[in-house]
């Protein structure tokens, strides 16, 4: 047995420790001295975390959201849709880059060459579906002809007129950002929810922020315009060389802009791979670098003017297939300036009314509309005086015979015949003046306004009648489905053509 003296517990009132008996006086002064040191230790530790959490958390919160600039969404255009829940419904955001030459884009060009608003060098419409499966990217090429709608500057409360056959890069620079919405929703029937627009300086500083972005070429390209030099293959390019790639003109396909498009489109498409593929989304530090990039050089509507209404919308691209990414070019043809597009029909109605109907381009298409009757004798001019020639050009003889009754019964008497060449598709033409005939007889025979051409050599109206034109009282046209336009999605790796 333990003869060991023990300390008399002269306190009578001793801690005691349950189940153990007493706790002798140097215990009690060991567990009062120690125990609290640890607790207030670990408590201290926790405390600045959470302040240190909280007072992060807040910079970059305060830091994120005054780096937004926001502007109006529209620039006085009629609106017939409420506003939209951009966390569960479908979401259209017309994605916009200026070429101003002001701030920190003076190392681009002077201001003579754009300035203020700047003009949309690049127009994008980025459509999201409701169950966020199915993402659309549209480009619309800067040379394209339009009618530019009369527009408000929100700022300064100017009125500025509309424009007919304007190009649609335009839009952006007279009346500001709402004119280009403004634009592009009465082009394609749509009404955009939301625009963002980015500056030439944003291009350098998130191709800087991920870390550079694959591209291939065919062959080594140096372009003295943009500055673009890259060696054959696949090169990672940020900063400058980002930049010129997608701005380069003359380096790609025909030196046009729908070659330049191209490779914008080959460049996010390997933006998005990227970023699914590196993780990015799901690293912290990574995801605020990009996001204070982004939003230092972005201009948004007020709907989107804060960060959790961005962070809304990446959350719902974070997880999308790139297989399910579709980038189109919107259908155009050249115009009567060969510098110059048009939209070409009915490729692109058909694709506005199928993104009008769905996202998912893969579904079943809209069913086509009838073509309305024939109107009453357009005020101004009487038809039974206006000359039509019947060209034959069916290899079927007698057919223009089989058509005149159509024609005399909605008033055009005024009629001749010949036989022609033959011809693959029905085309009516029109001489000055005439373009109004020449719409009255395209309407009878179900004819789109890409069948309708203007020719300084014809008298009066046209109408050419060809192989798609053998029976029946309306041609055989061939409507490409809207599917058809779909470039490439995110998921494909394409090498672009050096001129």
């Amino acid at each position: 047995m333990d003869s060991t003296p023990r300390p008399e517990n002269s306190d009578p009132a001793a801690a005691r420790y349950p189940g153990q008996g007493k706790l002798t006086e140097g215990s009690a002064r060991y567990s009062r001295r120690r125990a609290p040191r640890w607790l207030l230790v670990a408590g201290a530790s926790v405390a600045v975390l959470l302040v240190a959490l909280l007072v992060f958390g807040g910079y970059w919160a305060f830091r994120l959201q005054s780096n937004i600039k926001s502007s109006a969404l529209g620039a006085g255009g009629l609106r017939s849709e409420g506003p939209v829940d951009d966390r569960t419904d479908r979401l259209q955001v017309l994605i916009l880059g200026t070429d101003t030459r002001d701030g920190k884009n003076a190392a681009y060009g002077t201001a003579d060459q754009s300035s203020g608003y700047g003009q949309s060098d690049v127009m994008m419409l980025l459509d999201i579906s409701a169950n966020n499966q199915d993402v659309n990217v549209i480009s619309f090429p800067r040379d394209l002809l339009v009618d530019v709608p009369s527009c408000q500057d929100q700022d300064t409360d100017r009125q500025y007129v509309a424009r007919p056959g304007a190009m649609i890069n335009s839009a952006m620079a007279e009346a500001g950002i709402g004119c280009a919405v403004d634009t592009v929703n009465e082009v394609t029937g749509f009404e955009i929810d939301h625009f963002m627009m980015a500056d030439f300086n944003s291009v350098k500083e998130l191709s800087n922020a991920v870390g550079g972005v694959d591209v291939c070429v065919d062959a080594a390209v140096f372009d003295p315009d943009s500055g673009l030099r890259l060696p054959e293959g696949t090169s990672s390019v940020q900063g400058d060389q980002a930049l010129a790639f997608l701005r380069t003109r003359y380096a790609f396909a025909d030196g046009g802009d729908l070659g330049r498009i191209q490779a914008q489109q080959a460049f996010l498409g390997s933006l998005t791979r990227k970023l699914k593929d590196e993780g990015t989304l799901r690293n912290p530090q990574k995801v605020l670098g990009i996001a204070d990039t982004v939003t230092r050089n972005l201009t948004v509507d007020e709907g989107l003017a804060s960060i959790p209404a961005l962070l809304t919308i990446a959350d719902r691209l974070k997880n999308i297939d790139p297989a399910r990414v579709n980038f189109i070019t919107v259908p155009t043809i050249p115009a009567a300036d060969p510098n110059r597009l048009q939209l070409s029909e009915p490729a692109a109605g058909n694709l506005f009314a199928a993104l009008r109907q769905s996202a998912d381009l893969a579904g079943p298409a809209p069913a086509p509309s009838d073509v309305p009757p024939a109107e009453a004798p357009s005020p101004g001019y009487d038809r039974s005086l206006q000359p039509v020639l019947i060209a034959n050009g069916t290899t079927v003889p007698g057919r223009s015979h089989d058509l005149t009754p159509i024609l005399t019964g909605a008033g055009f008497t005024n009629l001749s015949r010949i036989e022609a060449q033959p011809a693959d598709e029905t085309t009516i033409y029109y001489g000055p003046d005439f373009d109004d005939v020449a719409a009255d007889v395209a309407a009878l025979f179900g004819l789109p306004a890409s069948k309708v051409q203007a020719d300084p050599s014809v008298y009066g109206v046209q109408l050419y009648l060809g192989i798609d034109f053998t029976s029946g009282t309306k041609p055989s046209v061939t409507e490409p489905s809207a599917r058809d336009v779909v470039a490439q999605t995110a998921e494909d790796q394409k090498c672009q053509a050096v001129r």
